[in-house]
Formats: C-alpha cells, structure tokens, sequence
C-alpha cells in the first residue's frame, strides 16, 4: 500500500465508550480521539441494564467526528449480549453483567455438568455473569422465549453498522461455550445444558469482513461508501493484548488496567489442569492462535465506585495523599465478589479490613493507599500464579490500558512483583484494534511485527522493582490467614 491509512476505532468500556482514528503508515502509527461519551448503566424494576441506544448514538457521533476512515472495528468489554426477535429487533435493553440476576445459578449448572469438567471443556474461569450462568438464568423468560438471536455487543452494534450479524471469536470465548482446543463451540457443553447453539451468529475472527455500512449509516455520519466494517479482537482484553508492546521472543507478562485488571500470559495452549481451574485462571482466545491465560481482578472498580462516592474530587490529589500513606498498612482480597455490585465501596472496604484485624482506613488518601497496594498485591499473585501453572517465566511485566496513568500503581505493581514493568500504550485496546484492521490493508505483518511497531512509535515507561520483597510476602500472608 502507498502512504498511510486510516482507521476507526470503537472502544466502548464499562463505564466509557470512545471513538479514536488510528493513522497507521508502514512505519508509522499515530492515535487520535475522535469522541468519547459515558457509558451509564440504569437500574429499571427489573434490574441493572446497559443504554445500549446511548451507546451506539455515540458511536454514530464518533464515527461523525472522525471524519472518513478506511474501515470500522469494534470491541467492547465481554459476556454481556442483546436479544433479538425473528425480525432482527432488539428485544429490550441488554442485562449488566454485575445484575443479580445470575446469583446461585453456577450452583445449578454444576449439578449437571461439574465444575471441573466444565473447565475441562471450556476452559474458563468461575465468574458469576459468564455468557453461560447469563443464559441459564434467563431462558425461562418471556423475552428469551421470543428470541431468534443472540448477539454479543461488539457484534451488536456492528449488526446495527452493516446489517450482517456474526459471532467474533475472543469475545465468543468468554461466554463459557467455547473449547480453547478446537477454537470452535463446545457442542457437548451446549448440549448437556440444553443452550441452542443455532441462536448465535456464525463465528467470525480477527481481520474477517464484517459488512460495509448501510446507506443509513453513511447518511447519519457524513461518511462517503462504501466503508468496511472489519472483524477485530472485539474483546476489548484480545485487542488491549494483541497491543502489549513486547520485543520478538521476549518471556513477558501483562496486566490490562481499566474497570479490571487481567493479569497473565500468553501461550500457544491452554492450561486445563484441576490446579488451574482450583486457581480460577481462565483461558481466552487471542490473535493468531494464542491464549490469553490470565486471572480477573477487580481493578480500578474499585477505586472507580470510591471516586463516585467521594463526590468526583480530583483523582491527582488522592493519589499524592495516598503516596504519603505508609506502605501495606492495610490490604483487602481484590478478587472478592464482595466488591462485585456497585454501592458503599469506602465503608466495605473498611469493614473488610476491621473483619481481618487490620488498621481501618479513614480518610479517601488512606482508603486509595490500600486500593492501590492491594491491586498491586493481586497482579503479583496473579503473575507468580500464571508462572507457575504454566511453567512459563517471565522477566518482565507490561502493563497497559487506563492504569498506566496511575504512576503510583505502576511503581506497586513492580515493587510487587520483583520484576521490571514496562508501562505503555494507554490506549491499548484501541491501538490493537486498529492494527488488526491495518494488517487487512498489508500495512502490518505478523503479531511480532504489529508489536514491533507499537515499540519504535509509542510512549513507554519503565519501573523498576524497589523495596523490600519480603514487606509484600508478609502482607499477603496476612491477607490468606484474615
């Protein structure tokens, strides 16, 4: 291809959406914002629901904003999906992942099908809002009854864009019904649980073709066609990771910051050992016929729902009060479902460090400190666990997306861990997508050469570990024995 093209990125997070244009040459890659607009759940009698109408309004916005592009991919956060009837229309406002909707329903699917042969299958980790406890949950209603498809959001809304509907599959493989071996539905899963299969859209992956925008759309957005929709990482986690900026046969791991934090590596197999399911690391599929082997950590949430309640004061002032607070006075379990629902988070995170005999943390500085050390704690149990179970080393740890604005998170992760951390790029998820369209354009090669040039254009910041490793041990010692 001659000279650079460009690309539409839609990224939509769990609590934000944002339209970014990536310019991408042969050696070159620039990222720029388009739009961005929030992504604010609402709670209806009867439960938590995502504005997906909101959602794609904005995405129709950015796409405005961006002005003409060579092609769209969308990724979005995993699990969630909207319902549609035999006509193709949405069949109400998608269920929010964190609804108490699935509350003892794995209890009921593992009489069925056992948790570890589940695992065996699939794969994937215990979550309560996975795909499969979601489905389970619902297919008794009126609107599942009504349903002829299921569509997971990113394909969603890319149904919207085009008029054509498929499944991508690394977002497919966070429903649970996926085998990481064949990379193809689980049959037999499907099967023993009595889930139609025939509701989902055909399975699509990374760099396929999605449809071109409809006449609409084109209208709607000022846009000239035709105007390819590409199939990317629509998990927004495939994307984000696909864009770790690692050298070429580097022993890495990663940690994707945001709401969450998944920590772990990527491999060429999955790990379906008891002891990995016993850990709860699941595994999700990747570009190029990788697996994201990683655990789920509650992540910046939990900072997030503290913010909320605070009132929205200036994030850089907590963090430099909480630079004062001293180290590991108080940790909490960042994987606890406790943490789940959104609500009180300051006086629960108190009252979890009262019930383990811990100081008791007053004010936002000390309460951010101990979010902060207890994040980083869990990305160093996370990676070490990772290590371990696949008896794979790592010398260094990338950290990318959201939480590497936070310095002070950063600079824990790697006094945790004993390890180099490389920081960079923040906007992980989005550059991963872009370039996964590039690759269609012949502007980019092989998952090496992608990564290669997100290192020779994008800023990264390295830290290195300081501090005493044993300070961290006793700390998590004192968390197990709470």
């Amino acid at each position: 291809m001659s000279g650079p093209r460009s690309y539409a990125a839609v990224d939509l997070g769990a609590s934000s959406g944002r339209v970014m244009v990536g310019r991408v040459g042969t050696d070159s890659l620039e990222l720029t914002e388009a739009h961005r607009f929030a992504n604010r759940p609402v709670r209806v009698p009867e439960g938590l629901r995502w504005d997906v109408l909101a959602l794609y309004a904005g995405v129709l916005e950015g796409l405005r904003a961006a002005g003409q592009v060579d092609s769209v991919g969308l990724d979005s956060w995993a699990v969630d999906y909207g319902l549609l009837d035999a006509d193709g229309a949405l069949l109400g406002n998608p269920v929010h992942y964190r609804d108490a909707r699935t509350e003892g329903v794995a209890e009921k699917v593992w009489a069925t099908l056992p948790a570890a042969e589940l695992y065996g299958r699939t794969g994937l980790q215990y979550a309560p809002f996975n795909t499969l406890y979601q489905l389970v949950a619902a297919r008794s209603t009126a609107q599942f009854k009504q349903a002829g498809r299921l569509l997971l959001i990113p394909d969603l809304l890319s149904y919207w864009l085009t008029g054509e509907q498929g499944t991508e599959l690394t977002n497919a493989s966070t429903t649970q019904l996926i085998d990481p071996r064949t990379r193809d539905w689980s049959y037999e899963v499907a099967d023993r649980l009595g889930i139609d299969l025939g509701l989902f859209a055909p399975l699509r992956r990374p760099g396929d073709p999605a449809g071109l925008l409809r006449p609409e759309v084109l209208e709607e957005t000022g846009l000239t066609g035709p105007v390819p929709v590409t199939a990317v990482g629509s998990h927004d986690t495939a994307s984000a990771v696909a864009a770790v900026p690692a050298v070429a046969g580097e022993r890495f791991a990663y940690i994707c910051t945001g709401t969450w934090s998944l920590a772990g590596l990527e491999l060429d197999a999955p790990v379906l050992t008891e002891e990995s399911r016993a850990a709860n690391f699941t595994n999700e599929l990747g570009l190029d016929g990788t697996v994201r082997y990683l655990r789920n950590i509650m992540g910046l949430w939990l900072l997030q729902e503290c913010v909320r309640a605070w009132g929205d004061p200036d994030l850089g002032g907590l963090l430099r009060a909480a630079a004062t607070v001293p180290a590991l006075r108080s940790v909490v379990d960042a994987q606890d479902a406790a943490f789940l629902a959104p609500g009180r988070m300051p006086e629960r995170i108190a009252e979890a460090c009262r019930a383990s005999g811990q100081p008791v943390p007053g004010t936002p500085g000390e309460i951010t400190r101990c979010i902060l050390d207890s994040l980083a704690l869990a990305h160093w149990r996370a990676v070490a666990d990772a290590r371990r179970l696949a008896d794979h080393p790592v010398d260094t740890v990338y950290v990318v997306g959201g939480g590497t604005r936070n310095a002070l998170l950063c600079q824990l992760t790697a006094d945790a861990c004993g390890l180099p951390v490389v920081a960079g790029p923040t906007e992980a998820a989005a550059l991963g997508n872009v370039l996964v369209q590039a690759r269609t354009h012949g502007l980019v090669g092989d998952l090496a050469g992608l990564r290669g040039l997100l290192t020779r254009t994008q800023p990264l910041t390295r830290y290195t570990p300081r501090g005493d490793a044993a300070r961290w041990a006793a700390a998590e010692a004192r968390l197990a024995a709470g």
